[in-house]
């Protein structure tokens, strides 16, 4: 009865581990073959938008820029590509999405930057194009390569040159988790567009789109972060960050949002502690505020952030 109770167990020990490995597998890890890949922009939402897209993507990449690199904090070599407007402008940190790249998800993120005599600082996020690492961690070590960014930023530019974090998608979950910790003086203020609220959160509404029982399956999905990716999602959130932040925020969030609900940036903005503006855009879908009413976002931004103290003008 003991050999039988024992190998029982060792069965289940073995297809809960097996459960959790092919959950890893598809939900955190990149292989080597598909750095610098990203999931395609797929669906209607999109379609008004990729000319657009395609037509930034290539003035951005006509830009001169220069590159740098940092060693995250175990030992991940990181990747930026710093745009100068101006020597000494206000500075963004742009951080892109969940299995994206600086140029797909940040499409004109360098032109809006300039438009409001700005430089950037857009960043491969782990996993991603010029960045090493293997493993997505939905914000929990990817805010503390953003922290090392703004240390980075603050040493090489200055500490008198102000910095902004920006981010989208999973990126705007990055920059809200490390709202809530020590930055250099001269972080000013945060810009976090379409962010999730934690990753339970998002992973639970992914796994109910796929038809999946998300209550039962997101206990493999966190057991295989645990085993097999070396951290644990629910370790911090960008609901914590935005708790603990003294710093200015501006979310934005597409109202026709079916990926990230804009519902997440509502409990975001309604949980931060710190100087705030929520602005939702009738009928963008994900990422698209900024390409669906480009205007009033500048407007918006500049708005909110001269009235925090850090003087933006439009430009052009």
């Amino acid at each position: 009865m003991l050999k039988i109770f024992t190998a029982g167990a060792a069965v289940i020990i073995a297809v809960v581990l097996i459960i959790s490995y092919i959950c890893f597998r598809i939900v955190f890890y990149v292989p080597q073959k598909n750095k610098g890949k990203t999931l395609p922009l797929k669906g209607d939402t999109y379609k008004p938008y990729l000319e657009t897209m395609k037509r930034m993507a290539e003035e951005g990449r006509k830009i001169p820029y220069e590159d740098f690199y940092i060693k995250s904090f175990d030992g991940l070599t990181l990747h930026a590509k710093y745009y100068e407007y101006k020597n000494g402008a206000t500075t963004e940190i742009m951080f892109h999405g969940y299995r994206g790249s600086a140029e797909r998800d940040l499409s004109g993120g360098i032109q809006r930057c300039f438009s409001l005599g700005r430089n950037a600082l857009i960043v491969d996020q782990r996993t991603s194009c010029g960045s090493e690492g293997n493993v997505i961690t939905f914000g929990i070590k990817e805010h503390r390569d953003c922290i090392s960014w703004a240390e980075f930023a603050s040493e090489h530019f200055g500490p008198d040159v102000t910095l902004i974090l920006c981010g989208i998608s999973m990126g705007a979950s990055t920059v809200l988790m490390a709202a809530g910790k020590p930055l250099p003086q001269n972080v000013k203020g945060i810009l976090a567009d379409c962010g999730f609220s934690t990753a339970e959160a998002i992973i639970k509404k992914c796994s109910r789109d796929m038809k999946l029982p998300a209550e039962l399956v997101y206990p493999f999905i966190k057991l295989g972060a645990k085993l097999y990716g070396g951290f644990d999602p629910d370790e911090y959130s960008a609901l914590e960050g935005v708790k603990n932040s003294t710093l200015p925020i501006i979310f934005f969030h597409g109202e026709s949002d079916d990926f990230v609900p804009c519902e997440m940036s509502r409990q975001l903005y309604n949980a931060c502690s710190s100087p705030k503006q929520l602005v939702t855009v009738a009928g963008a879908g994900h990422g698209l505020s900024y390409l669906a009413d480009g205007e009033r976002y500048l407007q918006e931004l500049s708005r909110f952030f001269t009235q925090n103290g850090i003087k933006t003008e439009i430009l052009m």
